[in-house]
């Protein structure tokens, strides 16, 4: 099952790549009024990687939460 999970991650790390790689056009982004100009593939590593972290907090709190409700200890 492991391999089954680290080529899922495999392929879709390799499809951001791709993505990056062949869209270096800058894009205007406005957040909270602000307006910023970068690169279509900077702003796409940005959020992957905003992603990734949420993603992985989310996973902790929850984990938290049921070892927590389980009176357990990890």
């Amino acid at each position: 099952m492991r391999w089954l999970h680290t080529a899922v991650i495999v392929i879709l790390a390799a499809a951001i790549l791709i993505f990056v790689a062949q869209n270096f056009q800058s894009v205007t982004v406005g957040f909270l009024g602000l307006r910023f100009s970068l690169p279509l593939a900077l702003l796409a590593v940005i959020i992957y990687a905003l992603g990734m972290i949420t993603g992985g907090s989310v996973w902790a709190l929850v984990r938290w939460a049921w070892v927590g409700a389980r009176g357990t200890t990890p």
